[in-house]
């Protein structure tokens, strides 16, 4: 029988991480690449780590496996850290108090705002003329 894992789904603006957590040699993989190889920009790896400081695990003691689609690099950092966060509440329900109070639960519920008829975009009005 396969080993037993965590699960937690992350979202932010358009996109989607599926996040696994299992018993192991501390490997973080990130479609199939390395975290540091698909996160390359300076501090996201470290925000996206962020609920194993907050839970105070080890992370050489697990495995994680990411899967996550969809919107850019801000989003699926931040998608990442969400399900992450969500996957340590199942491995363990008592980490709920510390990772609401470290804001590491809470998804974030900010979107593209829709294009209005007569607009330009969202807000953008054409430029009044007067003649």
């Amino acid at each position: 029988m396969a080993e037993q894992y965590y699960e937690g789904i992350g979202r932010r603006k358009e996109s989607t991480a599926r996040v696994r957590i299992i018993k192991g040699a501390g490997n973080f993989t990130v479609n199939d690449k390395d975290l540091k190889n698909y996160f390359t920009r300076l501090g996201d790896a470290d925000s996206i780590m962020e609920p194993f400081g907050s839970t105070g695990e080890n992370q050489t003691l697990y495995d994680v496996t990411v899967k996550v689609e969809g919107g850019g690099v801000t989003g699926q950092t931040d998608a990442v850290q969400l399900g992450l966060a969500r996957a340590f509440v199942k491995l363990n329900p008592d980490y709920i108090a510390t990772l609401r109070k470290d804001g590491l639960l809470t998804r974030d519920p900010r979107v593209k705002e829709r294009k209005k008829p007569g607009l330009k975009r969202a807000r953008k009005a054409p430029t009044y003329t007067k003649r």
